[in-house]
């Protein structure tokens, strides 16, 4: 089987990495441990088809099965009780992960309407960048014909990193297309 581009690019830049963050063990550089990628299902929580159809596309979009999340505490303002189910989320590790992350950056963000690279800011304080996606639909997975609910997702890609700038580093390096300043 071949390898995954990202995996590939990521086994050819930890010289260069080390060398930018000044690291000597190459342990101790920033790797991506998982991407998470999440789905608020709340609005549509008394329809089961749609929540049936948004898990079926989530399933198309990662290649893993999603678990569904309850509500950790009742919030009356939200009508929202301990227990409800409002979402569903979707770990990735390993091959799928690197996989699921070749689409994203290749196939996905490219078919995005206007898009201009991803915010600097969605890097947080500990080296996680979270990208916040409108529609579900520029996925190459997902037939836009057999669509009738459109949903928003967060992915989350979780690093070892120590802090803001050894994330932003090792995204850097990869490849991610950060938008520039001038664009803003």
């Amino acid at each position: 089987m071949n390898q995954p581009i990202m995996k590939t690019k990521y086994r050819e830049i930890l010289p260069e990495l080390g060398t930018a963050l000044g690291a000597k063990n190459a342990l101790a550089l920033p790797r991506i441990m998982k991407v998470t990628v999440n789905v608020g299902i709340g609005k549509f929580q008394k329809e089961q088809a749609r929540v049936d159809e948004i898990l079926a596309a989530l399933t198309a979009i990662t290649g893993q099965k999603p678990v569904l999340a309850k509500a950790r505490k009742a919030i009356a303002g939200f009508k929202i009780r301990e227990g409800l189910e409002v979402g569903t989320r979707v770990t990735l590790r390993g091959r799928r992960m690197w996989q699921f992350l070749d689409r994203f950056f290749y196939a996905t963000l490219p078919r995005t309407r206007d898009f201009q690279g991803i915010p600097v800011s969605s890097v947080d304080a500990s080296g996680n960048c979270n990208i916040g996606l409108r529609e579900h639909m520029i996925f190459p997975e997902v037939v836009p014909e057999k669509v009738q609910t459109v949903f928003g997702l967060q992915v989350t890609i979780t690093t070892t990193a120590k802090n803001r700038e050894g994330g932003l580093e090792l995204f850097r390096k990869l490849g991610l297309p950060f938008r520039t300043e001038e664009t803003k």
